[in-house]
């Protein structure tokens, strides 16, 4: 046991403590109070030892024999409890510590998203507390027990690091809840696409906030989230809250232009394409196999950008910087976006034109 605990239960006193210090100080024994207060001697023993509660009728009771308001026991017998409940649930909590280790705590609390303890098992509430959870059970069961997660579709029982994982979505939760989002309007989302596909052509300095802005406005969250250690995810796409808000989370870990833009737009269409039960997260394997849904995202994603023409006529010329920003122009996409799909077709090599692709730092 914990030392701390075992002093805190050493240390705490039943209403009981303060019943035979009464009765001793008037020199009462625990016979008389019984029958001075109606009881069997045995059940005064028990609510002396703290093995019975103070109930409201004995309070009562207490306050005409002693002279002691009810309220006054009764208060007393609700803190002896509440504390003793506290201790008895830290004991339990103290089993689980060793578990903490597996989160990205460091991270975490870095993030200003749990606290810095010295003390393990303060740390571990807190933990519970960024979860809104009573236990690490309840983890167990939210994240990783199949047959609970089947209902978000969502498993990471198979996933090499859940508790990153988790850590992030839940991120994005928290973040989500900040929001003055409005209801969800499909058709408002998809024709802000438009809007927005214009934006990642001219890709202003305050591009982030003005894509928040748009999407907030059709009642979709976009939040920004830091990868965390274990975590390399680029983006997510889910819906919560009872289904009712459809959320994107983007890490921008990748940190040039064609990958930003790609990602949200990817997301975008699973949102639009596909059910609200879904969970979309890179490299984590689900229960259900999203491997055609992937293929609609990324398909939905490019056409906003390349139609399969495009790509055809580009395939077909000898590319330079020149002609690639030319013909960016003409279609109203930014040329970095343009070499980023061109490299993933392996129309171009990965080491070309990258000097047409835009840094960003979603965190600076």
């Amino acid at each position: 046991m914990n030392k701390d605990i075992k002093i805190r239960k050493e240390l705490l006193s039943p209403p009981g403590d303060t019943i035979q210090e009464t009765i001793d100080t008037i020199g009462m024994n625990q016979y008389e109070l019984a029958n001075r207060m109606g009881k069997p001697v045995k059940n005064i023993n028990r609510i002396i030892k703290g093995k019975e509660a103070i109930s409201p009728k004995t309070a009562i009771s207490l306050s005409r024999v002693l002279g002691i308001d009810a309220n006054f026991w009764l208060e007393r017998e609700r803190e002896y409890r509440q504390e003793l409940a506290e201790i008895e649930a830290d004991q339990i909590l103290e089993k689980s510590i060793s578990k903490i280790t597996n989160f990205p705590i460091k991270d975490l609390i870095i993030l200003k998203w749990i606290k810095k303890e010295s003390n393990k098992l303060d740390l571990l509430k807190s933990l519970l507390s960024f979860f809104s959870i009573a236990s690490l059970d309840q983890w167990d069961n939210i994240y990783l027990n199949e047959a609970v997660s089947a209902s978000f579709r969502l498993s990471l029982s198979h996933s090499s690091n859940p508790e990153a994982i988790s850590s992030w979505l839940r991120i994005g939760e928290l973040e989500t809840k900040k929001l003055g989002l409005k209801e969800y309007n499909k058709s408002a989302f998809q024709e802000s696409l438009s809007e927005i596909k214009n934006l990642s052509y001219k890709h202003p300095q305050n591009f982030k906030e003005k894509l928040k802005e748009i999407c907030t406005e059709s009642g979709v969250a976009l939040v920004f989230t830091p990868n965390l250690s274990k975590a390399p995810i680029s983006g997510a796409a889910r819906w919560i809250f009872n289904n009712e808000v459809p959320i994107i989370q983007l890490s921008g870990r990748h940190k040039t232009n064609d990958h930003f833009w790609f990602t949200f737009f990817h997301e975008a269409g699973h949102i639009l394409l596909h059910g609200k039960k879904d969970v979309f997260l890179e490299k984590v394997d689900g229960k259900s196999d999203h491997s055609t849904k992937e293929t609609e995202a990324n398909e939905f994603a490019q056409k906003w950008f390349l139609k399969d023409e495009d790509l055809i006529e580009l395939s077909k010329i000898i590319l330079s910087d020149l002609k690639v920003i030319k013909y960016s122009k003409s279609i109203k996409t930014h040329p970095g976006i343009i070499v980023g799909i061109l490299q993933h077709k392996e129309i171009i090599s990965y080491s070309q034109m990258n000097e047409l692709k835009i840094k960003i730092n979603l965190f600076e």
